[in-house]
C-alpha cells in the first residue's frame, strides 16, 4: 500500500483547527519518516486492531485511514488538549478512531500491533519495563511491538534530541520530560527476555534526532 500523496496529506491537515495546530499537522506528516514506515508494516501484515500508546492527536490512526487500513484503532494519551484536538479532527472518519485519555502503566484489554511512537522514554526504567512486559502480552501470533525512540549514544544526533527534549518540556508542548532514554542493546535485550524477536533500524529520515525504529515480535513456540 503506498503512503498518502500530498492530496491525503491536506485532506488530515483540513480537519484540524487553526492554523498553527494545521502547519504543526503538515510539516509532521511531510517530514517524518515514521508514519509511512509504520502504516506500511502494519498494512503488510493485515487489518489487525492497533493499539497506539502516547497518540497525541491521532496522526498515525489518520495516516492508516488513509492509506486503506480498516482495522480498530485505538489511542491512548494524557495529553485532554491534543485528544480533544485529535476527536474533533477525526469525527468524521469511518471507520472510527477512538482516542481515550489514559495511563500507559494501566493498559486497556487488547488483542493486535501494539504502537509506541516517541512514548517510552518519557518513563523512568522500572515503568518502561513494565509497559514492554505489557505490550508483549497484547501480542497474538504475527502481531508486531513498533517502538520509535530515541536511543542513548555518543553521537551528535543524540545531543541534539537531548537539546530537543529540554525545549519541548520548556515550552509545554510536552506534558513531561524524558526520564530514561534507553541503549540499543537494553532495549533489545529487555524485549528478548519477553520472549520477543527483536530488529532495530535508524529512523531519523531527514531530521537531526537520534530516532530509531525497534521492531518486535513473538517467536514461535
Amino acid at each position: 500500500m503506498q503512503p498518502p500523496s500530498p492530496q491525503p496529506v491536506e485532506r488530515i491537515v483540513a480537519r484540524f483547527a487553526g492554523r498553527w495546530r494545521q502547519g504543526y499537522v503538515r510539516g509532521k506528516l511531510r517530514h517524518d519518516p515514521a508514519f509511512a514506515t509504520i502504516a506500511a508494516l502494519l498494512l503488510q501484515a493485515d487489518a489487525r486492531p492497533v493499539l497506539d500508546l502516547g497518540c497525541g492527536m491521532g496522526l498515525l490512526g489518520q495516516w492508516l485511514r488513509e492509506c486503506g487500513h480498516r482495522g480498530a484503532y485505538l489511542g491512548i494519551d494524557n495529553d485532554p488538549r491534543k485528544l480533544r484536538a485529535g476527536r474533533a479532527a477525526a469525527a468524521t472518519l469511518r471507520p472510527a478512531l477512538e482516542l481515550r485519555f489514559g495511563d500507559l502503566q494501566a493498559l486497556p484489554e487488547f488483542s493486535g500491533h501494539v504502537v509506541l511512537l516517541d512514548a517510552l522514554h518519557y518513563l523512568a526504567r522500572a515503568p518502561q519495563q513494565a509497559l514492554l512486559a505489557a505490550c508483549a502480552q497484547r501480542l497474538g501470533a504475527g502481531d508486531r511491538l513498533l517502538i520509535r525512540s530515541v536511543l542513548r549514544d555518543a553521537s551528535w544526533r543524540y545531543r541534539i534530541t537531548q537539546a530537543e527534549e529540554l525545549l519541548a518540556a520548556a515550552s509545554g508542548w510536552m506534558r513531561t520530560g524524558a526520564h530514561h532514554i534507553p541503549t540499543g542493546a537494553e532495549l533489545s535485550e529487555r524485549c528478548a527476555a519477553l520472549g520477543l524477536r527483536v530488529s532495530r533500524q535508524p529512523l531519523w529520515g531527514r531530521t537531526p534526532f537520534n530516532s530509531w525504529l525497534i521492531v518486535a515480535w513473538r517467536a514461535p513456540a
